[in-house]
């Protein structure tokens, strides 16, 4: 299914991609060493509530996951890249962190992610990742716009990621959203321009670059749901949401909006 977003729930979609944002930034915040997994879910938990928003992942139980999520957040550590399913550890010092929300206010959803070094440690390869992904991200958004097509955004994707000397896995990768957290296009973080299907003023997306320092193979988790880099090498993800307007593409989950 593709939904094209009338005028008022494109600002719907502003108001939960504020909200997203918002929890990111204060999980951010919070997660330092000595930080407890189960507690970033229960803080997470505590906002959505608090918000009048719902969680997009506590029943969510897709055909790649093991039952219902059964948590409000996911948190990837060093080598779990995708689905992380919150557990009982704590942060330390040079962790790298990502934290992948996607919440429904008004009756429209919002999805990112954001990936971190936990506390003063920092190596070369977590900053280059990380990095790498948000380069990534940008030069998807900057290829959105009325008229592109998805194989565009996936081919300005890739490009940076492999420019980078990175592995590309086209499994899992960015997609439409709107009343549902998950619906089409399916857009891999690599791909042919000119392909695909054309965008449109009122469509959402999200977008996800995320990437594994050596090896393009993934590994399922005990837990059924957490994806990890088959190596064992570090991870990082980031994600933006964005609508399609008649001008470009507007990002509803940038650091600092305000929320309603």
């Amino acid at each position: 299914m593709i939904e094209i977003l009338n005028p008022t729930l494109l600002d719907r979609a502003r108001d939960t991609g504020a909200l997203v944002a918002d929890i990111l930034q204060t999980l951010k915040g919070r997660s330092t060493v000595g930080t407890n997994l189960l507690d970033i879910d229960r803080w997470t938990r505590a906002m959505i509530v608090d918000a009048g928003a719902q969680s997009c992942y506590v029943d969510y139980a897709p055909s790649f996951g093991r039952g219902p999520f059964g948590h409000h957040i996911c948190t990837g550590v060093n080598d779990a890249v995708l689905h992380g399913r919150p557990y009982d550890y704590a942060l330390a010092d040079g962790d790298l962190l990502t934290l992948d929300l996607a919440v429904s206010r008004g009756g429209v959803a919002a999805d990112a992610a954001i990936s971190f070094v936990v506390g003063t440690a920092r190596d070369p390869e977590s900053t280059a990742l990380i990095d790498v992904t948000e380069r990534a991200l940008a030069a998807g958004i900057a290829a959105a716009g009325p008229g592109a097509r998805v194989g565009d955004l996936s081919h300005a994707i890739g490009t940076v990621l492999r420019d980078a000397g990175y592995r590309i896995n086209t499994e899992f990768g960015g997609h439409g959203i709107g009343s549902t957290m998950h619906q089409d296009p399916h857009i891999p973080n690599a791909g042919r321009p000119g392909r695909g299907y054309t965008l449109r003023p009122g469509l959402l997306l999200a977008l996800e670059p995320w990437i594994m320092a050596d090896t393009a193979d993934l590994v399922t988790d005990a837990d059924g749901w957490t994806l990890r880099s088959a190596t064992g090498c570090r991870t990082a993800h980031s994600e933006h949401t964005i609508a399609i307007t008649d001008d470009g593409a507007e990002v509803l989950t940038a650091a600092g909006t305000r929320t309603a």
